[in-house]
């Protein structure tokens, strides 16, 4: 598992930190519904994602869902704006776990035969 202080730094880290904070309490917020819809590549990154309860096959529509009923003036906008700093941090996490593997010469492919 990545340590928080590993990843702290990062853009939208703040996000998902409440989300992985939110899931593990079982509060069904949009930053846990995020990290749910994330949990997937989170996971293989080393973050242990909780899952979310009560939550629909499609995570995305839940996340709308719940950003319609809170009452967002734009929930399109801040839907997509919650998924790019998902993104973003994925990305970052991600080139610093690659980074690290390298310097430490593990392979990340087997050799080809």
């Amino acid at each position: 598992m990545t340590a928080a202080n590993d990843w702290s730094d990062l853009p939208g880290a703040e996000l998902v930190a409440q989300g992985l904070r939110d899931a593990a309490r079982g509060v069904l917020s949009p930053e846990a519904l995020l990290v749910a819809i994330g949990a997937p590549r989170l996971e293989r990154l080393g973050l242990h994602v909780p899952a979310v309860s009560a939550l629909e096959s499609e995570g995305e529509l839940a996340l709308y869902r719940t950003l319609c009923a809170r009452g967002e003036l734009d929930p399109y906008s801040r839907y997509n704006a919650l998924l790019r700093e998902l993104v973003s941090f994925e990305r970052a996490l991600e080139h610093r776990h690659f980074s690290r593997l390298r310097s430490a010469h593990i392979p990340t492919r087997p050799p080809p035969p």
